[in-house]
């Protein structure tokens, strides 16, 4: 383990951008903290942090110079590595021939830095790696852009109202995956930064930097933050043997009293940094010249997702409310070895409803968890 001063922050930043990554990372946007391009340290949201509760968040401002003492916002990494919209391919008409282009184009994919990634999120793109790259089928187009990425994560020294990362066993520090890991540390006027390297280039950035070797105090420091944010959480979901209780309680009447709450609005999948459901359009120009395919995010929530030949499967709110918590929490565990769910708290947050995911498994386990 290093320390790193807080002045030396932006120095790794630039290292980082040295060699050749786009830096995305925390910025504070339209009342909100987002992942969005970053120009440098300037960007970051110092001195903000945010208040969540089911349905709420706010921006709150901070005193102490702190860099990361947000938790999660409204826009999660997989924008970026599973694109909201993207072109598959491109045709285009020229007399009787027709050429057609794939949506690439032959470009090379972009070498992005993620900073300021949370735990969470860290398992979020773990579990979509196990979507999207595992098995028969793997996207080329998320391979390309995941090949391509650089990882700087931050364990949480706070957390948030709707977190309960520490049931779903993904945080409050990360354990692995990433290039470099950093603790926000402030004592006294002594701000600084644990770090430690996962990669050979996340070591290679750390060398390019002042650093020092960390002692016993600032090593029982670090540890102690991320101990003091873990029992700090005052959410969480007992997962103890959860997807068999859900596949056998198919018609438990607490499916038909969230349905009477629920707006179909499908806020939860887009916040959701797993969730990873799309559609297929195609668009025409009026000259009938040109033709796109394109790929977009789409929800289980909506009416034509589960439109097939004989009619909707899913037609009721009922139907796909179940739909979407059974398979995040019972059969993902079937298709991918793992929970859909890393504890973020994003589809309760941003849930206008102020739906609830732990009192929603709660009840159909039989009891509420908030109690």
């Amino acid at each position: 383990m290093h320390i790193i001063e807080s002045a030396v922050l932006g120095q790794l930043l630039e290292a980082i951008a040295a060699r050749g990554y786009a830096l995305i990372g925390p910025t504070l946007r339209e009342g909100a903290i987002v992942c969005d391009t970053i120009r440098s340290v300037d960007d970051l949201p110092r001195g903000y942090g945010d208040v969540q509760s089911p349905a709420r968040y706010e921006l709150r401002r901070v005193d102490d110079g702190t860099y990361f003492s947000y938790v999660v916002g409204p826009v999660s990494w997989k924008k970026f590595l599973f694109p909201p919209r993207m072109t598959l391919f491109s045709a285009t008409r020229t007399g009787k021939t027709m050429s057609v282009v794939p949506g690439s184009n032959g470009t090379a994919p972009p070498m992005l830095a993620f900073i300021g990634v949370r735990p969470c999120e860290l398992s979020a793109i773990d579990v979509q790696d196990r979507v999207f790259l595992q098995g028969d089928y793997i996207d080329p187009t998320y391979k390309s852009i995941r090949d391509n990425c650089f990882f700087l994560v931050v364990n949480c020294a706070v957390t948030g109202g709707n977190c309960f990362c520490a049931s779903m066993g993904t945080g409050p520090a990360a354990k692995a995956g990433y290039d470099i890991v950093l603790t926000e540390i402030v004592d006294g006027d002594h701000h600084f930064f644990a770090a430690e390297a996962g990669s050979d280039r996340g070591k290679e950035v750390l060398d390019a930097v002042p650093h020092a070797s960390a002692g016993d105090v600032e090593k029982e420091q670090a540890a102690g933050v991320t101990a003091r944010a873990a029992s700090s959480l005052t959410k969480q979901m007992d997962v103890e043997g959860l997807p068999q209780i859900l596949k056998e309680n198919f018609d438990h009447p607490a499916w038909d009293d969230v349905a009477r709450r629920c707006l179909l609005c499908a806020n939860c999948t887009m916040v959701c940094p797993t969730c990873f459901c799309s559609t297929v359009e195609d668009t025409t120009d009026l000259g009938g010249t040109r033709a796109d395919r394109l790929r977009r995010w789409d929800s289980c929530f909506t009416q034509d997702f589960a439109k097939v030949a004989g009619g909707n499967v899913r037609p009721s709110a009922r139907a796909r409310y179940r739909q979407w918590l059974t398979h995040k929490l019972s059969n993902w565990v079937d298709q991918f070895g793992t929970m859909g769910c890393v504890g973020c708290g994003r589809c309760i947050t941003w849930c206008p409803a102020g739906i609830d995911i732990t009192v929603e498994a709660g009840m159909i386990r039989g009891h509420n968890t908030q109690e």
